[in-house]
């Protein structure tokens, strides 16, 4: 897909997450989420911290440089103390702040002229990467959210983006176990919202998972545990890739219990 769908699905991928909390009232801002000790307060001051990163790195490299690297050093802390930042006043503060953030990150990411990366946390990315990290970032807080109030979230081929991101990142999980990813990325042939299939990775692999991509996309950001989802692997490596997919760098967390959230 091109940057300018990148963008365009990112706009509404961000909108509708705003529609999980714009109505909520204060005791819905304050309930809690499956992120332990986190609120759905915590989960969009989180989302607006990324956005102000994102921004950042697309509209002025070297002030993201100064921020990457004092996060660096204990970049856990980092998030926390920009959640306090942004959790010091009320709902309707907190859901504007994160509307400005999204919509500067949104237009500066979209105005990086063709074929020039930016500055991130690990290396330089393509904008339309970083958008597609931000589309995973919106997915997996999203449902932390939707979990919290009760929602159902019915997704749209826009999905896509989250989907192709958990490939591209599919060693992530063998690197926050400091394992050895196999030489070969498996085959992902996943079922899109729409009934497509979407195919990922090279065609005569002989290791392979299926299924829906939104479950392919809950197992990587760790929203869902393997037994709750209608995901199959083919062969030993991709059998174990399962356990431990993640579509984010650093540690893994406490992931989701078998039966936690079972359809």
């Amino acid at each position: 897909m091109t940057q300018r769908d990148v963008i365009a699905d990112f706009t509404a991928v961000a909108k509708e997450f705003e529609g999980l909390v714009a109505g909520l009232d204060g005791d819905g801002w304050r309930l809690p989420t499956p992120a332990p000790g986190w609120t759905v307060s915590h989960q969009v001051a989180h989302l607006a911290f990324i956005f102000r990163l994102a921004g950042t790195a697309a509209s002025d490299p070297e002030l993201f440089g100064a921020m990457a690297a004092k996060a660096a050093t204990n970049f856990e802390a980092a998030v926390n103390a920009a959640n306090e930042e942004y959790l010091g006043g009320p709902p309707e503060v907190l859901l504007s702040r994160w509307r400005d953030e999204r919509d500067t990150a949104i237009k500066a990411l979209a105005a990086v002229p063709a074929g020039q990366v930016v500055p991130w946390l690990v290396r330089p990315l393509p904008p339309a990467v970083l958008c597609c990290a931000g589309m995973m970032e919106l997915f997996g807080h999203g449902q932390d959210i939707a979990d919290a109030i009760g929602v159902t979230r019915v997704h749209t081929d826009r999905l896509w983006h989250v989907a192709w991101f958990t490939t591209l990142t599919w060693d992530f999980g063998y690197q926050a176990r400091g394992l050895t990813p196999p030489e070969t990325q498996f085959r992902f042939e996943l079922t899109a919202p729409s009934g497509t299939t979407w195919e990922f990775g090279p065609a005569d692999a002989e290791q392979r998972i299926t299924g829906p991509a939104e479950d392919l996309c809950l197992l990587a950001t760790r929203r869902r545990h393997r037994d709750d989802l209608a995901l199959s692997a083919v062969g030993a490596d991709a059998e174990k890739w399962l356990d431990i997919a993640q579509a984010y760098r650093g540690p893994a967390g406490e992931g989701r219990r078998p039966g936690q959230f079972r359809a």
